[in-house]
């Protein structure tokens, strides 16, 4: 079985390209508390457009849908749930309110990873939630013949409870020590954890939920603004291979760590770019709302959709950013482009 020696894992990650992501986002974290400044109107409606997001990626992923109208009623006005899809949508919800609210004091432990899993499910009428796989689960890809292949063999059933008990262990270690930079060991965690595949089912949601808790409780808040999951989500090919990557060979402790933490390296990245961006953007408030809407086909090369503009600028209602677009169309300043949900605007 894998032996979780993140010890001996770690120096071979300490590459110069790696050194250098870590490097930018020690500056980011040094930057952060000034932009946690900003006010708290601004950062209530980063933190509002980020918990729609989040919920609607992570789920997404696994193939989980509702509409947009259904989703903001589950995740903002907290609406009872209608279907199987938005009972686990409604637990995603409930989950990654926990770990905002309370992950100072959510330790990294196998009954407090199974808590978080039982309420992901807290909606469901099955009764999965808040306990490990019973059977052996394996992890398949589709080739283009059609045909399904295995592609990962995870942590057998009988040996679960106790892989997931090693993880907490080797990741309570590394933090006792602190000699290790976190940014390497939370995404090490994460693909262990996506390795030994714990659960009947939602392993890929808990990775990411559990993505959140480590990195808020080593000080990298930025999740709670950006939504890391619709990066994720964006990405989600690269992140498929990269896992595929670093997950070759791993019962035998052969893996090579290194695809995986770049990855999540580079989206963490990506997130504190977005958070500073935006903070930038909303500070300008003494621009109307117009003008801010106007601004963001300055910033945005190319096509600009509806949803770009609400990312942009999250206080300013839809009604509010079709009424100015209507006016920049009527003015020539910018033109459509698509129909339907595919309709964009560019700049002329």
């Amino acid at each position: 079985m894998h032996t979780f020696n993140y010890d001996n894992a770690v120096r071979p990650l300490l590459t110069p390209e790696i050194v250098q992501m870590l490097s930018a986002l020690h500056e980011h974290k040094g930057r952060q508390e000034l932009f946690m400044e900003a006010g708290p109107d601004i950062l209530t409606a980063l933190l509002d457009l980020a918990k729609v997001q989040s919920t609607k990626a992570s789920n997404k992923i696994e193939g989980i849908f509702t509409s947009d109208e259904r989703l903001e009623a589950l995740v903002v006005d907290k609406s009872e749930p209608r279907n199987r899809s938005e009972e686990e949508i409604a637990g995603y919800r409930e989950v990654l309110a926990t770990i905002h609210e309370g992950y100072e004091y959510i330790p990294i432990r196998p009954n407090s990873i199974l808590q978080l899993h039982r309420d992901l499910y807290s909606f469901s009428s099955s009764d999965i939630g808040g306990r490990f796989k019973n059977s052996d689960n394996v992890i398949t890809e589709q080739g283009a013949d059609g045909i399904k292949r295995v592609r990962f063999q995870p942590t057998p059933a009988y040996r679960t409870a106790e892989a997931v008990e090693k993880l907490c262990q080797s990741w309570a270690e590394m933090q006792e020590k602190k000699e290790t930079d976190p940014l390497l060991l939370v995404p090490m965690f994460i693909l262990d954890f996506l390795c030994i595949h714990p659960f009947n089912d939602g392993n890929g949601r808990m990775s990411r939920l559990l993505t959140l808790l480590l990195l808020y409780q080593s000080g990298y808040i930025v999740g709670k603004y950006i939504s890391i999951e619709m990066l994720i989500e964006r990405t989600k090919e690269t992140y498929y291979e990269t896992l595929q990557a670093s997950s070759a060979q791993w019962h035998n402790d052969g893996n090579d760590y290194a695809p995986f933490v770049k990855y999540y390296l580079g989206i963490l990245l990506k997130a504190y770019k977005e958070f500073e961006d935006r903070v930038a953007h909303l500070h300008h408030r003494r621009l109307s709302k117009a003008d801010r809407v106007k601004a963001v086909f300055d910033k945005i090369p190319g096509k600009v959709s509806k949803a770009d503009i609400a990312e942009q600028c999250p206080d300013v209602s839809v009604t509010t950013i079709e009424r100015v677009l209507k006016n920049l169309l009527d003015r020539g300043y910018i033109g459509k482009v698509g129909r339907g949900r595919a309709t964009a605007y560019i700049k002329l």
